[in-house]
Order: structure tokens, then sequence, then C-alpha cells
């Protein structure tokens, strides 16, 4: 018995120095990592069906937030206290981009995500979200600007405020302002209830909503809430919390995965006008243990395809379309936080499935499909990594 409590001893110090020293290696190592299906929540094996992949620590940035990726292989990375920054991977070099505007960094606040105009290689618009203070609070906003890359200073010019969070709040969580681009040219915008529930439900704020909005920010006619106000107007569906990824799949429809309250973290399908429950219903409770009643209570509420409890805390979605990773292409990948992990999820499955989970021994901000095929992946906190994913 004592040998083998000596044995379990030392297994213990060798797995802690392992974590220890994947934290603080520098960028030149690297580490081939596999990884289950958590559904079974299986152990080291590692079945024939799972994708193999290969890790290696590239950079580190401060409070990164989002990736962009650029045509000739560099990034433009957000840091949450305001700086825009290029990075070259092949020198490893950062270029600050001037002319960001000020932001209001604390809590969830601060410099949030980048996106590229879909003809960003002739009209040169960065589009940002962040957080800023004004009258009743803070808010989440959505600008664009001009960012030419040949010019020896980086600055963004020309820049246009394209959406306001509305109204202000006294708290700084739940922004979520996610932003892409659709394959109909529109410009999708994620705005979180701002941890004031009721927002959500309210037509007169668009909080706790997926927006839609042409490129400029002006309204498309065939929104579903037309007749409702100006507010209403930018809606295309209701009833998030938290909706921290937003990812349109190889077919062209759009999906969210959202923080849940106390369990209940969600992927949802995105259907035009639908409402989507938050705060009437949610698969979790609330954090002081007050129960909501699940989705199955309220079924003119459009429940998630996949919901999560113990949570995987999600902070980033993307659809996976190349080659290097074959058993993940046109899946979801969603960066987990709290849960540490990459979660690999179908989709196309009836019900929606998670297939894998990677565990990164970090919490994770995001990621982005380089160029390459390969995946770019960011740490969530001060001084972190940057990763790159390829196949091993």
């Amino acid at each position: 018995m004592l040998s083998q409590f000596k044995i379990k001893i030392l297994l213990s110090c060798c797995a802690l120095a392992f974590t220890a020293c994947h934290a603080e290696n520098s960028s030149s190592n690297s580490e081939t990592a596999q990884q289950t299906s958590p559904a079974t929540h299986a152990s080291d094996s590692v079945s024939s069906s799972m994708q193999k992949y290969k890790v290696e620590q590239i950079a580190q940035f401060n409070e990164p937030w989002a990736i962009a990726t650029l045509n000739d292989g560099r990034l433009l990375i957000t840091e949450r206290k305001g700086k825009l920054q290029l990075f070259d991977p092949k020198n490893k070099k950062k270029i600050e981009v001037k002319g960001i505007p000020q932001v209001a960094y604390g809590g969830q606040g601060g410099l949030g995500e980048v996106a590229l105009h879909p003809d960003f290689a002739k009209n040169q618009w960065v589009y940002l979200s962040y957080a800023e203070k004004g009258q009743g609070g803070y808010g989440a906003v959505v600008i664009r600007g001009k960012l030419d890359l040949s010019q020896p200073t980086l600055q963004l010019k020309q820049i246009e405020r394209i959406w306001t969070q509305i109204p202000k709040f006294s708290g700084q969580g739940h922004y979520a302002h996610r932003i892409v681009f659709g394959p109909d040219g529109k410009l999708w915008i994620s705005s979180g209830e701002r941890q004031q529930f009721d927002p959500a439900q309210d037509m007169q704020s668009n909080a706790g909503k997926i927006i839609r909005l042409n490129e400029d920010g002006s309204i498309p006619a065939d929104n579903p809430f037309m007749n409702q106000g100006k507010i209403a107007q930018q809606v295309w569906s209701l009833g998030h919390r938290n909706p921290l990824g937003m990812a349109f799949d190889p077919k062209g429809q759009l999906w969210v995965i959202e923080m849940g309250p106390k369990g209940g973290d969600e992927l949802n399908k995105i259907i035009k006008a639908k409402n989507y429950g938050y705060p009437l219903v949610s698969n979790g409770d609330h954090y002081d243990g007050k129960p909501i009643p699940d989705h199955s209570t309220r079924p003119e509420f459009e429940a998630p395809a996949l919901d999560w409890t113990p949570v995987i805390s999600p902070s980033d979605l993307l659809f996976y379309t190349a080659n290097i990773f074959p058993q993940w292409k046109n899946k979801a990948i969603v960066t987990g936080l709290s849960s540490k992990a990459i979660v690999i999820v179908d989709t196309t499955q009836t019900p929606v499935k998670e297939i894998q989970r990677l565990n990164m021994k970090e919490r994770i901000r995001g990621a982005a499909q380089a160029e390459d095929g390969s995946l770019w992946v960011i740490e969530d906190g001060p001084q972190v990594n940057l990763l790159k994913m390829t196949a091993p």
C-alpha cells in the first residue's frame, strides 16, 4: 500500500510539472495533443475517429480578445485595454495600429471584436466593437475605419459609428459584441443582455438580440420587425443572454454560441424572428439558485440545438472549412473559458452532437482559421499565448 501511495504521489507531481511547463514555456516549444469526446469523459485512449493535432506557442499578447486573418498571413489581434496589433507570424513582429477610440476597460469591457469587410483588399474597411462609457452607464458600440496596410505608420482613419447598444447600463458585463459578415453581405452583431435579464425580451432595447444591418449601419428592408420602431428594426432574433460566438456554417446557416447562467450554455441555430426565450426559459438556473423554467416547459420559444451542463463557458465560434484537420471539416469549433477546452460539434447530425473535446490546459478566448488551413488560437488573460494548431 505504501509503495502504491508513493507511485501516486510521483505521478501527481509529474503531472503538475508538465502543466506548469506548458503554461510558462516560450514560443519555441510545441506539444502534440489528443483528446477524446467528453460525452463519455474517456481517459487517455484516443479512438481512430478523433482528430490528432499539434500546438505551438507563437507569441504573447496582453488580454487578447479577437483575431482577424489577412490574405498575406498576417493577423489583426485586439487587446482589451484598447490596442489593435498587426502581427506577422514570419518575423514575430507586432505593429500597433493608431487611432483606436478610447474604450471603457473594466469588468468584461474593453476593445472586443475585429472583422474585415469582405472586400477589405479594395476598400480597407476594418470593423471593431468595444465598450464605451456614456449617459446611463456602459454599452457596446461597433465602428468601422479605413486601414491602409501599405503605410509605414498604421492608423485607423475615416472612422464611422455603425451601431450602438441601447440603452446603457451600470454594469460592465455581457456585452457579447461579436461581428461577422454573412453570405448575404450583411453585417451581423451579437448583443448581450448586459446582465439585466429583461432587455432580452424588450423590443425597445437592442440588448439580448442578434442584430442584422447593412455594411454602413443602415437597416435592411427585409428584417423581420420593421413595424415595431427603429430599435426593433435592427433585430433578427431575440431572447439571448450572452452570445459570445457567432458563425455561418458552410451552407450559409447562422449559429450562435452563448453562455448560460448556472448551467445551460447553448448552441443555437438562428432563425429569422425567433425568440430564444431568455430569461423566461433556460436549461440552467440563476446563480443565486433560483430556478429558471427549462426550455421544454415553453415550446413557443426556440430551444437550443445543443446545451451543456456542466458549462463549457463558450467564448467564440467558427466553422472549419479547410483540409489539414479532416475530422473537423465543416464542423463547429467552440472555444471555452472555464472548461479550458476547444469543443468540436457536428451540426449536421440530428440531434446536434459534440464529437471531440481538446484539453487546452488554459482558458481559451478565441480562434480563427488561417489561410493555410491551420488554426490560430488565443488564450484568455494578461500576457497569454497566441497558439498555432497544425497536423502532427
